[in-house]
């Protein structure tokens, strides 16, 4: 049998939070299957390397926008029936995608991609919502250990599933992964009620508001930009460093390097429980530490294949020590405003993406890998300065 956590009506047993996790690898694959992919995408619409970096940024602007307007909506409407409209979404707009005849037809279908993925944000307020007090670092890391391991396996798959057929190939297995998910979804995941009426204009009229009267969520989404900008530049710019005659290598092998960080991924329930028993703040502060370290590793070393490896696996922990302790902050927020400080939380964080994407393509086509290097460390000593300078007060 399995160990139950209970809460009010409905009961987490671990199969759920599997179920979870597992919901929010295969939804935020789909946010970065395009990184390992751009060489292809270059040669099938003949745009520049800086173009196909776009399509990458488009996606993560939608995802935020999704973020903004949509999450929201989990602290009125019933998350279930949300989340099952927004997976058929998801399956229509990744055909779309593969089936793109043009550049700026993929762009729009994936801008929708981006725009209804928002799945794991809508299950990560329900799962600290089921969570007992005490243990909610605990649970939000199990479940974004699948978001995670999802988000770095969705490289590996895509990198290799591309080079053995092509891009279109890749994105027609997404669909099929959405649809088979949305099955399990509708068969095992419990129905839940907000926890008051409100309507959507007060919803976003509100969020304003919690912003101004909470400053751990303005810490937690200012150093969340700059921490998952400094991750979207270096994964945006790995396939380009690979495919110089440095290393010879491509799309597949940059994927392949999506492996290096799931070992750090698994470590994230611990990282849950690291953030329980000292402080969330002391895990992000350690997170971002580890983002710097990995950048200084790729400046000095970026040029050996072991100084990529390690700083790959040095950076993606780093990152989600901070992700998961800045969530299990925001989550302690309130019940009633789960969902929407998640939205504030998640909406700059993927914007810090957006941006991280855009600049560390424009850095490798102006200045190379060093340039990269500099934006990526530009960005980790801003969260340097916001976590230990700016925000030094804030305990928790």
């Amino acid at each position: 049998m399995h160990n139950t956590i209970t809460y009010k009506k409905f009961v987490l047993t671990k199969s759920l939070t599997l179920l979870m996790a597992v919901a929010c690898a295969v939804c935020v694959a789909n946010l970065y299957y395009v990184q390992p992919l751009e060489a292809q995408i270059v040669s099938t619409f003949h745009v520049s390397q800086n173009s196909a970096g776009i399509a990458a940024t488009v996606t993560q602007i939608g995802y935020a926008l999704g973020l903004l307007f949509i999450t929201p909506l989990g602290d009125m409407c019933e998350r279930r029936s949300l989340i099952l409209r927004m997976l058929v979404l998801i399956t229509l707009a990744l055909i779309c995608t593969s089936f793109s005849p043009a550049y700026l037809f993929m762009l729009a279908a994936m801008f929708i991609i981006g725009l209804t993925t928002i799945v794991p944000q809508l299950i990560v307020p329900y799962a600290a919502h089921l969570s007992p007090k005490g243990q909610q670092g605990k649970v939000i890391g199990t479940v974004m250990s699948g978001l995670l391991i999802g988000i770095l396996l969705s490289r590996t798959f895509s990198g290799i599933v591309g080079s053995i057929f092509n891009w279109r190939i890749v994105y027609i297995f997404a669909a099929v992964f959405i649809a088979i998910l949305f099955v399990f979804i509708y068969k095992l995941f419990p129905k839940n009620k907000p926890e008051e009426k409100i309507f959507y204009g007060e919803l976003l009229k509100s969020i304003p508001d919690l912003i101004r009267t909470q400053p751990t969520l303005r810490e937690s989404a200012v150093n969340g930009f700059f921490m998952f900008g400094s991750f979207s530049i270096f994964w945006t710019s790995l396939v380009f460093l690979l495919e110089t005659p440095a290393y010879s290598m491509g799309t597949k092998e940059a994927g392949l390097f999506g492996l290096f960080g799931v070992a750090g991924a698994l470590a994230a329930p611990l990282v849950g429980k690291a953030a329980d028993k000292e402080s969330p703040k002391f895990t992000v502060g350690i997170g971002i530490i580890l983002s710097t370290i990995a950048y200084i590793c790729f400046l000095i070393f970026g040029f050996h294949l072991w100084g990529l490896m390690l700083g790959a696996i040095i950076l993606d922990l780093g990152n989600q020590c901070g992700q998961i302790s800045n969530q299990a902050r925001v989550q302690s927020l309130g019940d009633k405003t789960r969902s929407r400080n998640n939205t504030v939380f998640m909406f700059s964080y993927f914007i810090g993406g957006a941006a991280g994407s855009f600049f560390g393509t424009l850095c490798w086509q102006n200045f190379g890998w060093h340039g990269v290097c500099a934006i990526g460390l530009i960005f980790q000593g801003l969260a340097l300065i916001s976590h230990f300078l700016i925000y030094r007060k804030q305990k928790c």
